[in-house]
Formats: C-alpha cells, structure tokens, sequence
C-alpha cells in the first residue's frame, strides 16, 4: 500500500471513530454511508421513526465539515421552498433570487416521503444535474452537493411513495434497525445524542473529500470482476428474480460504491468481495422481486448472489 493512501486511512479511520461515537452499534450501516459519499452518490436512510436516521445524517454532514442545511418535508412543503424564489425589491427596482435550502452543499430532507409528489420531483434535477431551473433560469448548486434523506416506512400514516425515478437517484439506501442491548444500554447510560452532536467538529473538509473522490475513482477494476458484474446485472434483467432489471446507470452506481467499499478497506483493487458487500443497498430500492418471490428486494438480491458464480 502507498504512503499517500496509508495517511488517507488515518484520516478516515478517525471520521469513522467520530461517526460510530454518536452512532453506536451500528459500524457497518456508518461504514456504508461514508463509502456512498466517497462515490459522490446521494443517501436514503429508510426505517421507522426514532433509530437515529436524523442523528446519523447530522453527523455526517458535521463530520465531512460541509455547509449544510435542513428541510422538514411536510404534506404541505411547496417546490419553491426548496428551490427558492424571487421577490421583488422596490430598492433594486426588480426581482431577487432569493435562494432556497437546497443551495448547500449537504441538503439533509428530512422524512422526505412526507412531502408531497410534486414536491418530491423537485429534486430530481438537483440530485441528476447538480442545478435547479427557477423560472426559466438554471442555477448551479455549490460542490460537492449531497442529499441526505431520511424516510419512514411506506405502511405509515402521511407518506407518499417515492416514485422509481427518484429513488434512482440515489445512489444507497440503508436501514439502521433497532439497537442490540448492549448498544442501547450504551444509549441509555450516555450523553444526550443531540447535545454530542453539537460538539462534533469536522474531520474533513471539501478539499480532503475532492481528493478521497479522486482516489476511489482511481480504484483498480480488473476484467474478471467486471464481468462478474455484468453478470449480476444479466441476472436481474432475466425475469427470474425481478419484475425489471437494472439500468446502465444503476451498474455505474454499483461499480463506484464497490470502489469505495474497497477504499475503505485499504485496497486499491475491486474484489468480488466488496460487490456483495454494497450489492444490495446499492440495487434493492429500484427492483421489484417477482410476484412469486416471496422475499424484500433486499433477500432477493441476496439470493441472486449466491446463485451468481464468483469469478
């Protein structure tokens, strides 16, 4: 291993330290949120209310020391409260952009199936684009720009579904889940999570996350691997397993988080290892099992591997 990447472990490893303080029990779940913004991918935190989804997105944002802001979505959350909107200034003589929430470099949505349909879609440009289109005009957004996006369960009261195009664009989708009893007795005995999360300071800054970017695209994919994948995505496009198959952009997706996940690991080569390890959070949200499956996305994508050969 290189000097170069030995240092960028140190650094990571204490961004890690930080996150898994805040966020106890959970190290996987936290390891799978740094490697989506290592690829520079967008995050869904999908779980019932109350397991630190909010906590966890605040911690990452405070961590990756990046300007970041939060919207509560709400039934009644119109477009331009995101986007923003110009307002006449009789000073000025005309109309002032006068920007919304979404001009930060984190956007932390907050149980984003709470909004409504259309002001889900408002998203979709920013997260595809990287700009918003307000009244004719197109407005970059600051880099890097994440979303970070909590939602709950689609069976509770006052969600919406996220259409198939949205939740495409997002590059993972975890669930936290309920502590283990030595994690929550943790919780229990420890510091108020709201007050630790005030006295987090970044480990990162845009610059150092621009350079880790660079390094996770500079991960090795040999042949061999990259016709395993191709051959995952094969399987999903086969009927077998999912009602309809991965897109090209989806195998993108899924190449750039294995290249993180094997980052993180300390390996500048892709093994197939890190595809089954990030497979399902990269691919469950945006396939639908076969009626006769019998099982979430996320166990059919797992059964769909154990099927797959390894090369």
């Amino acid at each position: 291993m290189v000097r170069g990447m030995m240092q960028t472990d140190t650094q990571l490893q204490r961004l890690l330290d930080q996150l898994n303080t805040v966020i106890v029990g959970k190290s996987a779940q936290v390891a799978d949120c740094v490697a989506c913004l290592l690829a520079g991918g967008h995050l869904l935190i999908e779980d019932v209310p109350g397991v630190g989804k909010t906590t966890l997105a605040h911690a990452l944002a405070r961590s990756f020391g990046l300007q970041f802001s939060r919207v509560q979505f709400t039934a009644d959350l119109m477009p331009s409260d995101l986007t923003g909107v110009s307002i006449y200034e009789r000073g000025r003589e005309g109309f002032v952009f006068h920007p919304g929430p979404v001009f930060a470099q984190v956007l932390l949505a907050d149980e984003i199936n709470r909004a409504s349909p259309k002001t889900q879609s408002a998203l979709l440009e920013a997260m595809e684009e990287k700009q918003v289109t307000v009244e004719s005009a197109s407005r970059p957004l600051p880099q890097p720009f994440f979303v970070i996006a909590t939602q709950n369960p689609h069976d509770q009261l006052g969600t919406y579904a996220l259409p198939e195009s949205q939740l495409d664009r997002f590059h993972m989708r975890l669930s936290l889940g309920y502590p283990d009893r030595a994690a929550e007795r943790e919780l229990l005995r420890g510091q108020d999570r709201r007050d630790m999360l005030e006295d987090l300071k970044p480990v990162l800054g845009a610059g150092d996350l621009a350079r880790l970017q660079q390094a996770v695209a500079a991960v090795h994919t040999a042949d061999p691997l990259l016709d395993y994948l191709q051959d995952l995505v094969r399987a999903t496009r086969s009927g077998r397993w999912f009602v309809q198959g991965l897109s090209p952009r989806a195998s993108l997706a899924v190449v750039r988080a294995a290249k993180a996940q094997a980052y993180l690991s300390g390996r500048d080569y892709v093994a197939p290892d890190d595809v089954a390890a990030i497979l399902p959070q990269t691919i469950a949200h945006r396939l639908v099992p076969v009626a006769d499956a019998g099982r979430g996305a996320a166990e059919q994508v797992r059964a769909m591997l154990d099927a797959t050969p390894l090369p």
